[in-house]
């Protein structure tokens, strides 16, 4: 199937008499004819559904679709996307051990990696993802266990070369982990170009509506656990009787010991009915995303021409640092997420956004309607001046998400915006 058929078709088929669109299955537990067969499902020797906290049907026919649109062999659903990237560390990381990552991420996984794991013992070393391979290797340690980036940069809108990190990763013989939410599967599969592991947040893009929260995690099947750092995989699991998740599961060894071990022990486990919500999005995300793009690319040309604006970074851009990497990676169209720098800094961004009447001010990103964002005193608070240039975000930037409305409303809107600021 192609991909705007896998987004409606895929994860869920009826059968004769069966409702056309997916059910909610609201049940947190599932009823057998005999303990026996209870207990495989405990053993992991046979797949079904007992308890909603670790597998769903609502849930699962989601995760089939996602691990599709990313062609992936398997797929986690999460609570929220930092459960998501949690999640995807832990499942092979532990205290003494290290990772890289880029400095260009989300603020929230920026403080997920460099304060919480760092209290649980596992340490990072953030790089510019613009270095070298030679540079990057630099940062390598003896207990380097993974590599994570994200596609398109959230706020900074930097396109990652993401055949250079999983070059990074293969030298180190580590997985790349990757965030593709910006970018979504509709405009690239990391997996393509050398990704192990992706993750989305699906409160944006693939939900699009702003109605449920949610996370994915999204295993491509493609390294091998087998090569002695990741004695989690490879080694006996004593809580489920001895069990080698190489031996048992094959390809789908890490996606499965993240749902059978992780899920049940922490439990950040998505709602049916936000299951259902963000299967309703999913079903739309071809079409919404084109229009994210067209709006994008046309709002950020109008922005090139505003005097207050000392720059705009939209990969689509022709003159944009990551043009080129955008040609090569997401060739077809980007997201709707625009930064700006307003050039009189800091108070002259807040004002401009308190100007804005249809566009909302909000802490969100990704929805079918336009919304705006200051970074640095919001979602990147909790990092200092260093760290949030590290990131590239300046005092005056503007994270501008454009939705799926007429294009001519959004820049009536800016612009009276700006005709205020200017006043």
């Amino acid at each position: 199937m192609e991909f705007e058929t896998k987004c409606l078709h895929a994860g869920y088929t009826p059968g004769n008499g069966e409702p056309r669109v997916l059910p909610i299955t609201q049940s947190t537990t599932y009823t057998y004819d005999s303990t026996e067969e209870i207990g495989k499902l405990f053993d992991l020797e046979k797949s079904g559904y007992f308890y909603t906290r670790l597998a769903n049907p609502t849930t699962g026919a989601v995760e089939e679709k996602l691990a599709a649109l990313e062609k992936g062999v398997g797929a986690l659903c999460t609570a929220s996307g930092q459960a998501a990237t949690f999640y995807a560390i832990l499942n092979i990381l532990e205290s003494g051990d290290h990772f890289i990552s880029s400095s260009y991420i989300y603020g929230g996984t920026f403080n997920l990696f460099a304060h919480t794991l760092r209290k649980m013992g596992i340490e990072v070393t953030f790089v510019d993802q613009k270095a070298s391979l030679e540079e990057l290797k630099k940062a390598a340690k003896p207990n380097t266990k993974a590599i994570f980036a994200e596609t398109i940069a959230n706020p900074a809108l930097h396109v990652l070369d993401i055949e250079k990190f999983a070059q990074l990763a293969q030298a180190l013989d580590v997985p790349f982990l990757i965030d593709n939410t910006f970018a979504t599967p509709y405009y690239c599969n990391p997996i393509d170009f050398g990704a192990n592991i992706v993750i989305h947040s699906t409160t944006k893009y693939l939900d699009g509506h702003a109605v449920q929260t949610g996370g994915v995690i999204v295993d491509g099947g493609n390294f091998d656990w087998n090569n002695g750092k990741f004695p989690q995989l490879s080694e006996p699991d004593e809580t489920y009787h001895g069990i080698v998740y190489t031996e048992a599961f094959g390809a789908a060894a890490y996606i499965t010991k993240a749902r059978v071990q992780l899920m049940r022990d922490l439990g950040a486990t998505p709602s049916p009915q936000n299951s259902f919500l963000l299967n309703l999005g999913i079903e739309t995300l071809a079409v919404r995303m084109e229009r994210h793009f067209r709006n994008a690319l046309t709002v950020a040309e109008f922005l090139t021409e505003q005097a207050a604006v000392k720059k705009v970074t939209y990969p689509g851009l022709k003159q944009d640092d990551s043009y080129e990497l955008a040609q090569k990676y997401v060739p077809n169209g980007l997201c709707g997420v625009i930064s700006f720098e307003i050039a009189a800094g800091k108070e002259a961004a807040a004002k401009w956004l308190d100007a804005l009447q249809m566009v909302s001010l909000e802490v969100h990103v990704a929805d079918i309607r336009t919304c705006a964002l200051h970074p640095a005193s919001s979602t990147h608070r909790q990092m200092g001046d260093e760290e949030l240039s590290q990131a590239g975000i300046s005092p005056g930037l503007v994270r501008l998400s454009c939705g799926i409305e007429n294009v001519t409303d959004i820049i009536a809107d800016l612009k009276q915006a700006f005709e205020q600021l200017e006043g």
